[in-house]
């Protein structure tokens, strides 16, 4: 462990630990140790209190001092020290009524799960497990420390942090554990919509989104997290176009197939993309055929919902909306006009929503023959930096005797039709059709 944070972290162990206080490495960052991942943050637990933190930190940040929770800013890095504590009296299923400062193992017997209850040393290279956590890390198990509606009676989060750990890990909940999540699962909706939205984050991120897209299902928080989602477990499609069967498994497909580097916007497009087919399924009792028709344009209305609720950043919203919206565009691309497609391919959402198309494929019929098509068509555009500005502005129409009106912005969308077909390709031939069909019109 010889990066730049791990060097930090125990440097701010050491200068604790030389002022007289005892500290450790704590959490997660251990249990990646343990695992042999790279920990994304340090955590640090101590006795110290949070003022005598402040004087040894010369900059920190006051995050939940009455928790006992500093961050200390140490060479550009962020680092949580909190004093050891116990908790107890919760009443919101959030945060606890009261916090008493207590020692090293009392702290850790107030976490959530044995896998991130585990004490590290990193000056003696001591681990302390008063929680039975390395055995879980052998065994691959997610199990709580103590009774497990206890733990999830306190803070309601972690049952959806039951479900991202193991997803994350690869790792198995314990039997016990789940019996809990799932007798509990109604009570997540009284979390915050911004802490839901976090964890629901976390859990759909690759290479795990579709591991955690089913255990999401077999804990039973779907329906209460998602209802819309759950609504497509049972969602049959018409096997000739969906081979793989429900639109569960279809978004549970795309999900396995997602980049390493997806975006949020791409992971989340792909959950909702198909959202409205559920209330627009008809089947045909002519051939049985099952049909969705018009369920991008619910399914985008659903989506923006949706997202709204899980309190999701605005431009998110409309990339992710429009790009739902326009989704079965693609099946028609190489019947379009030329015009059409490249105002597509010039769309802001475009690049974002051809990965989806992509994924749509992969996780359906397996073609790219659009994809590919595309692709080229992207390639060959991207070469005609013309096609971009418009040929013509109003006032360049005005000029040229056209009266302001519906009737200019008509003529200027016919202008730009014409441009991006390649029948107008220079403003001097933009402006002799114009004088031309004025003059027709006279």
């Amino acid at each position: 462990m010889t990066s730049e944070p791990a060097n930090i972290a125990r440097d701010i162990v050491r200068r604790l630990q030389t002022a007289g206080f005892s500290a450790f490495w704590v959490g997660g960052c251990v249990r990646d140790v343990l695992l042999g991942r790279d920990p994304k943050d340090y955590d640090i637990a101590t006795d110290a209190m949070p003022a005598a933190v402040e004087k040894l930190f010369p900059h920190t940040i006051p995050v939940g001092k009455q928790f006992g929770v500093v961050v200390a800013v140490v060479r550009g890095g962020q680092f949580q020290i909190a004093t050891f504590r116990a908790e107890s009296d919760y009443r919101d299923g959030r945060r606890p009524e009261t916090v008493v400062f207590g020692d090293a193992r009392a702290d850790a017997l107030r976490r959530d799960f044995t896998v991130n209850g585990l004490f590290y040393d990193p000056l003696t290279e001591q681990l302390h497990d008063w929680v039975d956590g390395q055995a879980d890390l052998r065994a691959g198990l997610i199990r709580t420390i103590g009774e497990p509606a206890e733990r999830f009676g306190e803070d309601h989060l972690r049952l959806l942090r039951a479900v991202r750990f193991a997803a994350q890990l690869n790792f198995q909940i314990q039997p016990e554990t789940l019996a809990a999540v799932r007798l509990l699962a109604p009570k997540i909706i009284r979390v915050s919509a911004e802490r839901i939205r976090e964890e629901l984050q976390k859990l759909f991120a690759p290479p795990h989104a579709a591991r955690g897209l089913v255990l999401l299902r077999d804990s039973g928080l779907l329906a209460p997290v998602l209802p819309e989602l759950a609504a497509t477990l049972a969602c049959a499609q018409s096997p000739d176009f969906h081979p793989e069967g429900t639109v569960f498994e279809h978004l549970r497909i795309m999900l396995e197939k997602l980049p390493p580097d997806a975006s949020q916007p791409l992971v989340w497009a792909v959950m909702l993309h198909d959202i409205g087919k559920p209330p627009t399924a008809q089947t045909d009792p002519a051939t049985g055929s099952i049909h969705f028709y018009g369920h991008e344009k619910v399914g985008a209305e659903m989506a923006t919902a949706i997202l709204q609720r899980l309190r999701f950043p605005k431009k998110q919203i409309t990339e992710i909306a429009e790009s739902v919206l326009h989704h079965m565009q693609f099946k028609d691309v190489r019947q379009m006009r030329q015009a059409t497609r490249r105002r597509m391919l010039m769309r802001e959402t475009f690049p974002l929503e051809l990965e989806l198309h992509r994924l749509d494929c992969l996780g359906s019929h397996g073609s790219l023959e659009h994809y590919d098509f595309l692709r080229a068509q992207q390639a060959e555009l991207a070469q005609m930096p013309e096609l971009h500005p418009p040929l013509l502005n109003g006032h360049e129409l005005m000029a040229l005797g056209v009266k302001p009106g519906v009737g200019l912005g008509g003529l200027l969308h016919e202008i730009r039709e014409r441009q991006l077909q390649g029948e107008l390709t220079t403003p001097d031939e933009a402006r002799a059709w114009v004088r031309e069909k004025l003059k027709r019109e006279a």
